[in-house]
């Protein structure tokens, strides 16, 4: 038998295929290597399988091989070929590769052709180098060795797993694809999982670029179980990092300026890196001036000069600072500024107890909340400003040492106790506002920053107010007299009764000891009853005096006559009696008598309501009081 195509057809197609015009493009060029790759694999295996006629060589002298030298030869020939058997794992050696295949010898007769994506783990595979295969079949129909390297590594992929854990090894993987929390690494045709913070010690932020490369990691955890493997590149570089923070932080020295690099930034503070150690710029090191979030001063991967605050050798922490590189804006503050004068600024920070407001990058002042009305009713803050406000101050206080400084605003405006002996004197009426009650009086305000006290005895000429809610209620307006003047404590007393004539004048002439009147029972208590009597009195009758003739006593809301017993103008205070009323009918006497003056005298008087004294009530009495102090005279 005659092979297909003799020595000389097959290198004639190769020459073919050499001189045919260059390829435009590397892609182009790729396929016709690899056309050519083929040729050859094709001539050797034709070589190997053909029935070779051995009668038709001759040596160079051109004697043919005797049958016993041929027989020789053929099984010297078989001895240099290697035995291989199918379904078993082989080593072998790349002796040419293209883009697509990798042509791989284990020294049989042919050689086999694995796809190049079997050793997308391994870039930088070469020529020469020695590979892992499977053999699974000896020889295809075209007579050709058929080889896998991903089988190879599948069946060991476990144990060199398991070995390169126990050994600490380092071994490469390819980055197949993202998946959720981190990628899949293709590690001896296995799949592993390497978590997001396994990849790198600084935060990554774009997973994607690391898709498809071949990168270095160590085996951190398997579960047989599950058959599960994670892997970390992290790990390989935190050894060699630790050690260079040593030497890093050994070199440190406080006030020592350096360049880094913006790492992370947080809502307390900026991670930089120092080029192998990390440390921490504090959110109150970032700026003089006020900062919401570390976002406003830097950005990520921003490089940054930062000076060494403080540092920790057994902890590995690096305190740093990038205000400090900077003067104090304290420092820089005009000299000419002094108390008393005014300043502008912005309202950045508010408390409870007041704002601080900014006249300049990193010089604050507080305005406290009393010094922002000269009202002294206590409030909050943000009744007043609110932070971004613009606003004028007066400077108060000024420590610059101490780098302090309180302001006021309510300065701008005039003291209204200034001159308030003009504005406010004494007996002149005026009308205010509620704005508290206490057991002994209601707390008023005239205008801001002048309040006064309406003592409770000076609500009413006639009621018995117990608490001063009987008689008004706060936020209501109510008409005052100025009684006194306090400047020291900034504080006025008020009357309101006084707004009216004291009726009691009039009163002690028409409610005369043993005079009768009409009175009804407001209300009763254990030790007596408040007894509504005329023109709005009120008259206190002892349980003693309530007795009615008929042994009964008095009940609420009841009509009776009333005999007034004590009357005291100073105390405002009537005391009376039912009692004595039909106990002196009866004992008769001067009684009659008594009865009739008195129904005179209570003919006379004009019918005013018994429901509230009023001005016209007063009036009215008073000329009652002069027409019978007129009569008496005739």
């Amino acid at each position: 038998m005659t092979p297909k195509k003799n020595n000389q057809g097959f290198e004639e197609e190769i020459d073919e295929l050499k001189n045919e015009a260059p390829a435009e493009t590397a892609e182009a060029q790729n396929e016709a290597d690899e056309d050519i790759l083929n040729v050859k694999t094709s001539y050797k295996n034709n070589v190997s399988t053909m029935d070779f006629d051995w009668d038709s060589v001759s040596n160079k002298k051109g004697t043919n091989y005797a049958a016993d030298v041929r027989k020789k030869l053929e099984s010297d020939y078989d001895k240099t070929l290697s035995t291989i058997v199918e379904n078993q794992v082989v080593d072998g050696k790349v002796i040419a590769k293209n883009a697509r295949e990798v042509v791989v010898s284990v020294g049989y007769k042919s050689e086999g052709i694995i796809p190049m994506n079997e050793f997308r783990y391994n870039p930088d595979l070469a020529v020469g180098d020695t590979v892992e295969v499977y053999v699974e079949n000896q020889e295809d129909k075209n007579g050709s060795l058929v080889l896998s390297h991903k089988k190879a590594r599948a069946l060991k992929s476990w144990d060199r797993v398991n070995e390169a854990l126990e050994k600490d090894e380092i071994i490469k993987g390819y980055i197949k694809c993202r998946t959720k929390g981190g990628m899949i690494v293709d590690v001896f045709g296995i799949e592993a999982f390497l978590p997001g913070s396994q990849i790198d010690v600084k935060p990554i932020r774009d997973y994607d670029i690391y898709v498809g490369k071949t990168m270095e990691f160590k085996v951190v955890k398997i579960n047989h179980e599950f058959k599960n493997v994670v892997v970390s590149h992290k790990a390989l570089i935190e050894a060699e990092l630790e050690q260079q923070k040593k030497d890093i932080i050994s070199k440190l020295e406080k006030g020592q300026i350096l360049e880094g690099t913006v790492k992370n930034i947080t809502s307390y503070g900026v991670f930089i890196d120092l080029g192998g150690v990390d440390g921490l710029i504090h959110i109150t090191d970032l700026s003089w001036g006020r900062v919401s979030h570390p976002e406003e001063i830097v950005k990520l991967d921003q490089k940054l000069q930062v000076v060494i605050l403080d540092f920790d050798d057994e902890k590995k922490r690096i305190a740093l600072g990038l205000k400090q590189l900077t003067a104090h804006p304290w420092d820089a503050l005009d000299a000419n500024l002094k108390v008393g004068d005014k300043v502008k600024g912005k309202v950045v920070v508010m408390a409870d107890y007041g704002a601080f407001v900014e006249i300049a990058p990193g010089v604050e002042g507080l305005i406290h909340v009393s010094e922002m009305s000269w009202s002294q009713h206590l409030r909050q803050a943000q009744d007043f400003l609110k932070v971004g406000d613009e606003v004028e101050a007066v400077i108060l206080t000024l420590d610059r040492e101490e780098r302090k400084m309180s302001l006021g605003i309510k300065q701008l405006k005039p003291d209204p106790w200034a001159n308030i002996e003009e504005k406010y004197k004494i007996d002149s009426k005026h009308t205010a506002k509620v704005r508290n009650f206490t057991n002994f009086g209601v707390f008023v305000e005239i205008e801001e920053g002048v309040d006064g006290l309406i003592h409770i005895s000076d609500l009413s000429w006639t009621k018995k107010i117990k608490h001063p809610n009987e008689f008004t209620t706060v936020g209501e307006n109510i008409d005052v007299v100025v009684l006194d003047i306090d400047k020291e404590n900034r504080r006025l007393s008020l009357g309101h009764k006084q707004l009216e004539e004291n009726p009691w004048d009039t009163f002690e002439t028409i409610f005369g000891i043993d005079s009768v009147h009409e009175g009804t029972v407001m209300s009763i208590f254990d030790k007596g009853a408040i007894i509504a009597l005329p023109y709005g009195v009120e008259g206190f009758a002892t349980p003693r005096h309530l007795v009615k003739e008929d042994g009964t006593p008095c009940k609420v809301d009841e009509k009776l006559q009333f005999k007034v017993i004590e009357f005291s103008k100073a105390a405002k205070r009537i005391i009376v009696s039912h009692t004595r009323v039909w106990e002196d009918t009866k004992k008769g006497g001067d009684a009659p008598k008594k009865e009739k003056k008195q129904s005179e005298r209570k003919a006379a008087q004009p019918k005013i309501s018994l429901e509230k004294t009023t001005l016209g009530d007063i009036d009215a009495l008073a000329k009652l009081k002069e027409s019978m102090e007129n009569g008496s005279a005739e």
